[in-house]
C-alpha cells in the first residue's frame, strides 16, 4: 500500500513498543547488564524491531536522531538459584531476592527521528509498562490517507481518510496485493500470528535460493540491515549522552 502510493507522501511516522517483563526491580535478565547485553537494552533489545520494520515499509532510511533515556531502577535483585524472568516464574518482592545488581542500561526511551526523504518521525520503547506484553504499533500519516497497526491484533489494520469514511480490514489473502499475500498462508478468518513471522521469513528466504536472486527487494533482513541498526544504536545511544541530535554515517554499500 505504501509503496504503490495508496498512502501518499509519508509525512509523519509514531508509534511505540512496550513491555512488561522488566516491570518489578527484583525482575532481573542478564540482558539489563551492560557487561553481558551491552549499553544500550531496551531500545537495542525491542526498538531496533521497530526501527527496522519503519524503515522497511517506508522504504525509507532514518538519517538522524535525537534521543532521551532513562534507567527506571538503577538496582535489581537477582533470585536465588540464578532463576531469571522470562526462563522462570519470578517474584514481584525485592525482598525474596538475594543480590543487588546495580543496572545502567534504560528500561525507557524515546527518539525523535528525521528521515532522508523529509519524513519525520517518533518512537518511544518501554519494558516498564504494566499489562503489555508484547505491544508492537506504528501509526503512517500521508497526504492521500494514514494506516496503522498493532501487533496485539496482527489480523487487523485501520485506514483513515479525511473526506470517505474510515476502514478496518481484516487479514484476508484473497483481497491482498500478490506480494502481501505470499507471507499470509491461512484464509481469512484464521488467524496468523507472531510464530508464522518466522515461518514466513524463513519461506522468503528459501524462495530466493530458489530463484538465484537475493536482489529483488526480499522481505528478510539482509547484512546490510543489520549494520544500519548497528548504526542506529550507536547514534541514539550518543545523542543521549550528548543530549542533541546526531547524524549518522552513511551506511557503506
Amino acid at each position: 500500500r505504501v509503496r504503490r502510493g495508496d498512502v501518499g507522501k509519508i509525512f509523519h511516522v509514531t508509534g511505540s513498543y512496550a513491555q512488561d517483563w522488566l516491570f518489578h526491580p527484583s525482575d532481573f535478565n542478564w540482558r539489563v547488564s551492560a557487561e553481558e547485553g551491552g549499553t544500550l537494552r531496551a531500545v537495542a533489545d525491542i526498538g531496533t524491531h521497530w526501527l527496522d520494520l519503519i524503515q522497511f515499509i517506508t522504504g525509507d532510511n532514518v538519517t538522524e536522531v535525537c534521543a532521551d533515556l532513562k534507567t527506571v531502577f538503577d538496582k535489581r535483585y537477582r533470585q536465588s538459584g540464578g532463576q531469571e524472568t522470562f526462563t522462570s516464574t519470578s517474584t514481584s518482592e525485592a525482598a525474596e531476592a538475594t543480590r543487588a545488581v546495580d543496572v545502567t542500561t534504560e528500561d525507557y526511551g524515546a527518539i525523535l527521528l528525521r528521515f532522508s526523504k523529509g519524513t519525520r518521525g517518533v518512537v518511544w520503547v518501554s519494558q516498564v509498562m504494566a499489562g503489555r506484553k508484547n505491544r508492537l504499533q506504528f501509526e503512517l500519516a500521508g497526504g492521500k490517507s494514514s494506516l496503522a497497526w498493532c501487533s496485539e491484533r496482527p489480523n487487523e489494520m485501520w485506514l483513515g481518510h479525511r473526506d470517505v469514511a474510515n476502514q478496518s480490514l481484516l487479514r484476508d489473502p484473497s483481497l491482498m496485493s500478490v506480494i502481501a499475500s505470499q507471507s499470509s498462508s491461512y484464509p481469512g478468518g484464521h488467524n496468523e500470528g507472531f510464530p508464522d513471522t518466522f515461518k514466513h521469513l524463513f519461506r522468503d528466504f528459501y524462495r530466493s535460493i530458489g530463484r538465484g536472486d537475493f536482489a529483488s527487494s526480499p522481505t528478510f533482513p539482509t547484512f546490510a540491515d543489520g549494520h544500519r541498526e548497528i548504526a542506529l544504536c550507536q547514534a541514539i545511544l550518543a545523542s543521549h549522552r550528548h543530549q542533541r541530535w546526531i547524524q549518522l554515517d552513511p551506511t557503506p554499500s
